[in-house]
């Protein structure tokens, strides 16, 4: 799928992170790429993430799958809706929501959840701490969309969700298929499904806290350090007065902690494999036979494509000219010449063809077989 007349660059200059957008079907051609049926399948599958909301008056209920396939024929005629999440990891059409959007770095991209909602159904004003672009994808749901909200903002109390406590109606419009509403960080929205049909495909965009940097940063440091790495004052003199703890020990003790958090090549190579972590580690994508680079370089010949998998992440950091760390599903490649070239390509395309001279080269090969048998590439895929 590809957008139709959107200006990127004005988008992310006058929108992007400031203000929401409605985008009436910019899309090419719009086909929904999956049916509700399909979409309750994987809500009923173990390891899918899924919730179910059913409401009752101002009240809502959440149930988190697997569900049973039972479930959905014991709904009555109050509003409910269907999220699942990653379903872009398991439907290669839905993956392909995310291609137009690459000019967002792929490190920020997290996943497609996609809702399918009764009449009315909907999961309550609330506001995210990440970008969303909402698609809807079939029917109709209005959206509304209120002001700016913070960890301040008072909530109501539900075990499950987070829902604002008041929400004020700023902005409102009906989105038909095809249409597309972004909404920035912190902004106060409320989609409420309009007839019995109504799905919505949700592509989110992660933004990491401060909190959760130095936390996980942090929790990797740890094991990396010794006891033995310690506090000295081997030029240590009378003080007037035994409880003041003079600024030379502070500024010792603080560039301890501040030496070691501000190595930027340790937090660099740190960031990619944490961010490009699976978000569902415990999936196993590996095929049921390793494939040999021999093997390998063979379909390669035969300009045979590769295909990424779509819940793979890829991404890397450029060291010295000609080198960089390139970083898939948690792990670290580091890459020259040839592969990493191999490895731009591979950040920036879904499937490729390897150039002919680049299949000589036992490096690119061996790379490749690696991520094959991990279940990063394949030749299935598409």
């Amino acid at each position: 799928m590809q957008l139709n007349n959107f200006d990127t660059a004005a988008f992310l200059r006058d929108y992007w992170q400031k203000r929401p957008l409605l985008i009436r079907n910019p899309w090419q051609s719009w086909q929904n790429p999956l049916s509700p049926d399909e979409l309750a399948g994987l809500a009923c599958e173990d390891h899918v993430e899924s919730r179910l909301i059913t409401q009752s008056s101002d009240d809502w209920n959440a149930e988190h799958g697997p569900l049973p396939e039972t479930r959905f024929g014991e709904l009555g005629k109050s509003p409910w809706t269907l999220l699942v999440q990653a379903v872009d990891h398991h439907v290669t059409e839905v993956a392909a929501l995310i291609e137009p959007f690459r000019f967002i770095p792929n490190w920020r991209i997290d996943d497609v959840m996609v809702s399918f909602a009764s009449d009315g159904g909907g999961v309550g004003p609330h506001f995210d701490h990440y970008d969303v672009f909402l698609v809807q994808g079939l029917g109709q749901r209005r959206w509304q969309i209120g002001g700016m909200c913070d960890d301040r903002t008072a909530l109501r109390s539900h075990e499950d969700l987070l829902l604002l406590a008041s929400f004020d109606v700023e902005e409102e419009w009906t989105l038909n298929p095809g249409d597309m509403l972004y909404v920035p960080p912190g902004i106060a929205h409320n989609g409420v499904a309009i007839g019995a049909d109504c799905m919505t495909y949700s592509i989110g965009f992660r933004s990491p806290s401060r909190k959760e940097l130095i936390g996980n940063w942090c929790d990797d440091l740890l094991p990396q350090m010794t006891d033995d790495d310690r506090y000295g004052d081997p030029d240590l003199s009378v003080q007037d007065n035994p409880g003041e703890i003079p600024a030379a020990a502070i500024d010792r003790l603080h560039a301890m902690i501040t030496e070691k958090l501000a190595d930027r090549a340790a937090f660099a190579r740190w960031f990619g494999e944490y961010s490009s972590t699976p978000r569902y580690p415990e999936t196993d994508w590996r095929p049921e036979e390793a494939i040999e680079t021999d093997h390998l370089r063979g379909l390669l010949t035969e300009d045979h494509p590769l295909f990424r998998n779509p819940a793979s992440r890829f991404s890397f950091v450029r060291e010295d000219e000609g080198k960089l760390l390139l970083f898939i599903d948690g792990e670290c490649f580091p890459c020259a010449g040839e592969t990493a070239l191999l490895a731009e390509m591979l950040c920036a395309q879904e499937q490729f063809v390897i150039n002919p001279e680049w299949r000589k080269s036992d490096a690119v090969v061996e790379l490749l077989a690696e991520l094959y048998n991990r279940g990063s590439l394949s030749f299935d895929w598409g």
